[in-house]
């Protein structure tokens, strides 16, 4: 089985990329599903959180404050590497997981979707590095639309990002996801299975 890694800065549209792959057949491996299931209430990775971020990040009810955790946790670049230390190891414990049952369904192809792909030794679960990329006016934009937050807050989740060139260096594949490139995104996937 082939696995590729899927990956791009907020709101370059990964999640776009990630359902035509779906399409094509590719079994996939949601990276942010994960990332919730490990921090959802009563799960040990939300008690080291609580531990590192302020234990007002869990609400009275147990489950996590998301907003109040990326408030701190994307503020800056330390802060998001504290946050990947203790969730990174859990969630590449699950993408093998994950792996096996996609083989053991013989799928031929598996794509590892995830923000934080490249920061982490999750990368070396995968053979190839897709990168997705789009221009930071139409990133932000996509960001206010989906998350419904300020731009103030967008913009301060964007900054915590490594710059383009990071990503670009680390990619096997770049798929341009605006305009006028957004036609050509069908016909480089399909060439992933050949």
């Amino acid at each position: 089985m082939k696995v590729f890694g899927l990956t791009g800065k907020t709101g370059a549209g990964k999640s776009t990329v990630a359902e035509k792959l779906l399409s094509l057949g590719f079994y996939i491996i949601d990276g942010d599903k994960i990332a919730r299931e490990i921090t959802e209430k009563g799960k040990p990775a939300l008690k080291e959180l609580a531990n590192e971020f302020g234990c007002d990040i869990i609400k009275e009810d147990g489950s996590l404050d998301r907003k109040l955790l990326a408030s701190r946790a994307f503020k800056d670049k330390q802060s998001t590497a504290k946050l990947n230390g203790i969730t990174h190891p859990i969630i590449k414990a699950e993408f093998e997981n994950e792996l096996k049952k996609a083989e053991t369904e013989g799928f031929s192809y598996a794509v590892i979707d995830a923000a934080a792909l490249l920061e982490s030794s999750c990368k070396d679960l995968c053979e190839k590095i897709i990168v997705v990329t789009a221009p930071e006016e139409i990133r932000l934009s996509r960001i206010l639309k989906r998350d419904g937050i300020t731009e103030e807050q967008a913009l301060t989740r964007m900054n915590a990002q490594f710059p383009d060139e990071y990503y670009n260096e680390k990619a096997d594949i770049i798929i341009r996801n605006y305009p006028p490139f957004e036609s050509s995104i069908d016909e480089t996937l399909k060439e992933l299975t050949k």
